[in-house]
C-alpha cells in the first residue's frame, strides 16, 4: 500500500500536469519547469534528479513511440558510446554538488537555450561527433539538474533531419538518457522508488498531461504557447538563481 501524499506533492503533480500540457502544446520547456520547481521548493538534486529521469522517462517512451517510424536508429549507438560512461563515471560526484550549484548550473543551461538560434557551424557538424557530444552532455550534466532536453536538443536541429526525425532521434536518446541516469543512481544507493506516491502522481501527470497538450495543439496558437513557455522558463532560471544566491549567502 502506498503512503500518503502530502498537499507538497499533491501540487508538484499538478505542476507535472501542466508542465507536461504546455510541452505538448509547445514542444518545449516542460521538463526543465518541472525540475526547476523541484529543486525551487527544497527537494534536493540527489532526491530531484533520480526521480524526475524516472517520470521523463515514461513521458519519452510514449513521444519515442509516437515518432518512431522516423527515428534515426543508428544514432541511439554513438550517443551511448559517450553517454554509458559519462553517466556512470559522473552520479557519485554529481549526487554530492551543492544543491546551490546545481541550481545555478539549471539556471545558466536555461539562459543559454533561451538564447539566439545554434550557428551554421555547429548544425552541420558531423553526425557522429554530435551525437557524442550529445551523450556526454546529457550524462555529465544530466547528472546535476536532469533536464537536458533545452539544450542537448540544439545539436539535433541539423538540416539533413526532418522535423520527426529530430523530434524522434532526440525522444529517444532522452529515453536512453533518462533509463541510464534511474540506473546509475540505483547503483549510487538513490531509488528512484524513495517516494512511491509522488512518483506514480507525477508519472500518471505526465501522460494525461502530454495527452492533453497533443489534443490542444491542433486548436491552440502553438507560437504564442511558446512564447509562454519562455516566459516561465526565463521566471524560473531568476527564481533558481535567487534561491541559490540566498542559500549560498546564509550557509555563510
Amino acid at each position: 500500500m502506498l503512503p500518503p501524499i502530502s498537499l507538497l506533492e499533491v501540487a508538484i503533480v499538478v505542476v507535472g500536469f501542466l508542465t507536461a500540457t504546455l510541452s505538448g502544446v509547445a514542444g518545449m520547456g516542460g521538463g526543465s519547469i518541472l525540475i526547476g520547481v523541484l529543486l525551487v521548493l527544497g527537494m534536493p538534486p540527489i532526491e530531484a534528479v533520480p526521480l524526475f529521469a524516472a517520470v521523463q522517462l515514461v513521458s519519452n517512451v510514449s513521444r519515442t513511440t509516437a515518432y518512431w517510424t522516423h527515428v534515426d536508429g543508428r544514432a541511439a549507438g554513438w550517443f551511448l558510446l559517450a553517454a554509458v560512461p559519462a553517466t556512470l563515471l559522473t552520479v557519485r560526484w554529481a549526487a554530492q554538488v551543492d544543491p546551490a550549484w546545481a541550481e545555478l548550473t539549471l539556471a545558466a543551461l536555461i539562459l543559454f537555450s533561451l538564447a539566439p538560434a545554434p550557428s551554421a557551424r555547429l548544425q552541420q557538424m558531423p553526425r557522429r561527433s554530435m551525437l557524442v557530444l550529445a551523450g556526454t552532455l546529457n550524462g555529465a550534466l544530466g547528472n546535476v539538474v536532469g533536464a537536458t532536453g533545452l539544450f542537448v536538443g540544439r545539436l539535433f536541429l541539423r538540416p539533413d533531419w526532418s522535423r520527426q526525425t529530430t523530434v524522434g532521434t532526440l525522444a529517444l536518446t532522452q529515453t536512453l538518457g533518462h533509463g541510464l541516469r534511474v540506473i546509475a543512481f540505483g547503483f549510487a544507493g538513490l531509488s528512484v522508488l524513495a517516494r512511491p506516491a509522488l512518483l506514480l502522481g507525477l508519472m500518471l501527470a505526465v501522460i494525461l498531461g502530454t495527452a492533453l497538450g497533443r489534443r490542444l495543439n491542433d486548436r491552440l496558437d502553438e507560437a504564442r504557447f511558446a512564447q509562454l513557455a519562455r516566459g516561465i522558463l526565463f521566471a524560473l532560471s531568476g527564481a533558481l538563481i535567487i534561491s541559490a544566491l540566498w542559500t549560498l549567502w546564509t550557509s555563510n
